[in-house]
């Protein structure tokens, strides 16, 4: 089953279209990397997959229901938005940052309870961040406050995870931390869709890999087929190759660029 599909999508800030008829499927419990150069349209194609966006044309489907027919509190319970890190103006709890996630099942005086506490800190230790729960939000480092955020979502009980440049600003050991984690979301059922500028972050962690630049599908399937030397080549115009190597009991492929 495929829980996300994009069919014939387009968009245009102006006269030129950002987005030009791009259609692919996301399947259930996979990782999904979108990657492309800078204006190529990936936070836009975000926008239009939840919905904050209205397509020129196309649509976005839910399983069989248009993402278009469904309020915004459905959409909230179906789909979950990590957005990149950012700085919080005022210093929560972390635990209240990650309550707000119920907000989309709470009553008209958005009230939360007891157990959506309880069901937050459930989250918090899932991702292995229990131990952060009274510490303010402000306080924490930039990977933990992206956990946090992806704590938030997981606590919508959302089966699909949609993040724009997550580990973007982290440093590299919360880079690996953060795409260690997007694994064991996917191994756990969570459907994963992310922006990406690291080719070789999709093939550490990415079922498929979606190429895009200037609004247009280049290349799209599984990564460690599409992610190779002449694709990378018409995406960013630089030489890449990619290599194998031993990585404990598994091998790794990664990306290495030429410099003459």
């Amino acid at each position: 089953m495929h829980p996300l599909r994009v069919e014939n999508l387009s968009f245009s800030w102006g006269p030129h279209k950002t987005i030009n008829e791009v259609s692919f499927s996301i399947e259930a419990g996979t990782v999904t990397s979108i990657l492309g150069p800078n204006g190529s349209g990936k936070t836009t194609l975000l926008k239009l997959m939840l919905g904050f966006l209205k397509p020129l044309s196309g649509r976005v489907m839910l399983g069989d229901q248009d993402l278009a027919s469904l309020d915004l509190t459905m959409r909230a319970k179906k789909m979950a938005y990590v957005p990149q890190r950012h700085s919080a103006v005022f210093a929560y709890r972390v635990l209240d940052v990650v309550t707000l996630g119920r907000v989309p099942y709470s009553n008209i005086f958005c009230r939360i309870t007891d157990k959506d506490y309880q069901l937050a800190g459930e989250c918090l230790d899932q991702l292995g961040i229990a131990h952060l729960a009274g510490r303010s939000y402000t306080e924490i480092s930039g990977g933990e406050q992206q956990l946090v955020l992806i704590a938030r979502a997981l606590v919508q009980q959302a089966e699909i995870l949609i993040m724009d440049e997550p580990v973007s600003g982290l440093d590299y050991g919360n880079q690996l931390m953060l795409l260690k984690q997007l694994r064991r979301l996917s191994q756990n059922g969570i459907t994963c869709v992310k922006t990406t500028h690291y080719p070789e972050h999709a093939l550490w962690t990415s079922d498929r890999a979606i190429f895009i630049r200037a609004g247009k599908i280049l290349a799209a399937g599984n990564s460690t087929a599409i992610i190779n030397p002449d694709n990378l080549k018409e995406l960013y115009n630089a030489d890449i190759r990619v290599l194998e190597s031993d990585a404990g009991s598994h091998k790794m492929r990664t990306c290495v660029p030429v410099f003459d």
